[in-house]
């Protein structure tokens, strides 16, 4: 990952880095990983997970059709 730092302005460059970190998911990744967590639990977040898009995707869906 690179940054580019214009005109000595390192804040505007931090805050670059900072939100293509927040993009790739480098902060969740590194939230998960500071404690261990069991194989069944990860299955069961990563299930939950689904869930919660695919009821998103419902929603949009509907309302998308229902706009129409």
């Amino acid at each position: 990952m690179q940054i580019l730092v214009r005109d000595n302005n390192v804040d505007q460059a931090l805050r670059a880095l900072k939100k293509k970190l927040q993009r790739e998911g480098v902060y969740r990744e590194m939230k998960l990983r500071r404690h261990y967590e069991k194989p069944s639990e990860k299955r069961a977040r990563e299930k939950a997970a689904a869930v919660r898009r695919a009821r998103k995707m419902d929603r949009k869906r509907a309302e998308r059709d229902g706009a129409k």
